[in-house]
């Protein structure tokens, strides 16, 4: 029987996984610093509902997430195909790869937390839906041009090392403050919502354009769900410094106030 459709498999396995974790912090509590644990049984239950959700989680993405996504690879890919089979009859999968990179990104737990985390820390001046539309935009980006490579066989590295030589300019230019939460952002994206869908359209679009290797062209996707985050908050931060330079520059127009009238 297939471990995903049996509950107790699937949690003993995950509980394989999650129990050295709890064991590491237990000898380090215990034996290193030498203190009771705080609270065991709480930690414990904790534990417990961690196991169980990454049980359903891990059985959820094998059972909905990824079908789903080689599925609509697959008939992107067929239609594509049927409408002649070059680079730009593959429209939709284009269209396709660039709305589910901004709304698994849009969705992503962890890009949700570092957001506001990072609104707090800079007391408003950085958005946090400015900067989650700034992530999800770059993340929609770079998976359609990662699914441009995937159709046109382009090697995967000119357009990482590309990326890198854009991301180190701007590095230069773009505020201090930006460069760190940006580079975070790029790592935030590949996470527990965005990865299966992106992970299998590559996959599934791999496995079905003619000449391609599920292998060596399927993976990758999820370097540009990376890259590209970081271009895109550097470029919003330096755009909306460029916006607010000329906003000071304008001379503001005189009003009946201003002459004493």
């Amino acid at each position: 029987m297939d471990i995903l459709f049996d509950p107790l498999l699937l949690l003993l396995a995950t509980a394989r996984d999650v129990v050295p974790v709890l064991a590491l912090l237990v000898f380090f509590q215990k034996v290193v610093l030498r203190r009771p644990i705080p609270r065991p049984r709480r930690i414990l239950a904790g534990f417990v509902l961690v196991i169980v959700g990454m049980a359903c989680f891990l059985g959820g993405l094998d059972l909905a997430l990824f079908p789903v996504g080689r599925a609509m690879a697959l008939q992107l890919a067929e239609a594509a195909q049927a409408s002649g089979g070059s680079w730009l009859d593959y429209g939709w999968i284009y269209v396709f790869a660039l709305c589910i990179g901004f709304a698994t990104t849009i969705a992503e737990p962890s890009l949700i937390a570092v957001a506001h985390k990072a609104s707090e820390a800079s007391r408003g001046s950085v958005s946090s839906l400015g900067l989650r539309i700034a992530v999800a935009v770059g993340v929609a980006c770079g998976i359609a041009l990662g699914t441009v490579r995937i159709v046109t066989g382009t090697p995967l590295y000119i357009y990482i090392l590309a990326g890198y030589v854009v991301v180190a300019a701007q590095t230069f230019f773009a505020p201090r403050m930006i460069v760190p939460l940006a580079f975070d952002s790029g790592g935030v994206t590949t996470s527990t919502v965005t990865v299966p869908l992106v992970a299998a359209l590559g996959l599934g679009l791999a496995s079905h354009v003619p000449g391609r290797s599920p292998v060596l062209d399927g993976f990758g996707l999820i370097a540009f769900a990376s890259l590209f985050p970081i271009i895109a908050v550097m470029g919003y931060a330096q755009l909306a410094g460029i916006a607010a330079g000329i906003r000071r520059r304008t001379p503001r127009p005189k009003t009946p106030l201003d002459s004493g009238k």
